[in-house]
């Protein structure tokens, strides 16, 4: 089934993760602060571009992100222009950034009061599991939106799992990181 989403942020990771949607079938609207790669990706996947993070929200069903720290994040969700401004009754938000678990459950209490869904959802397996679409997907959220969001995100990741509540995600990506760095 065709969905109609919205990516922000086409970094090393983004840039790919985006591509497999737009592979996939999915009806794709991106932004990114520099429009240059926006431009390169719609040149090379289809889809739409957005110059606002609000315009490439608008209509969506799923709004991805994956940007690069909690500020960043805050700019293209809350901010002037900002993809919750842009964002329908019943949209799902997932959050690839690595950001804080206070980050997302701040953003999951913004999407609540706009009736929508908020996933906080970092990855695990760098640029080439980004490329390769075999990434490990570490969400925080409810079971529905998840279930919702799940087979979208299953276009570029291997592995996903539900691990509790906004910021469960963020907070199991903390302990990953941990791990890798002592050993």
């Amino acid at each position: 089934m065709s969905e109609k989403t919205a990516f922000i942020g086409l970094g090393v990771m983004g840039y790919p993760m985006a591509g497999f949607l737009a592979k996939a079938g999915h009806k794709v609207t991106v932004y990114n602060r520099t429009t240059v790669k926006a431009e390169k990706w719609v040149k090379e996947y289809g889809g739409e571009l957005a110059l606002t993070p609000a315009g490439a929200a608008k209509g969506a069903d799923y709004v991805f992100a994956c940007v690069g720290n909690d500020d960043d994040l805050r700019s293209v969700t809350t901010g002037d222009d900002g993809a919750f401004s842009g964002m329908a009754s019943g949209t799902v938000f997932v959050d690839h950034t690595t950001a804080s678990a206070k980050v997302a459950r701040e953003l999951a209490d913004a999407a609540l009061k706009l009736e929508c869904a908020f996933l906080d959802a970092p990855v695990s397996g760098g640029q080439a599991g980004a490329e390769n679409g075999v990434l490990t997907v570490m969400v925080g959220g409810d079971e529905e939106s998840f279930a919702k969001a799940e087979p979208l995100i299953s276009n570029y990741a291997k592995m996903i799992k539900l691990l509790g509540p906004v910021g469960y995600g963020q907070l199991t990506k903390m302990v990953n990181q941990i791990c890798i760095a002592g050993t």
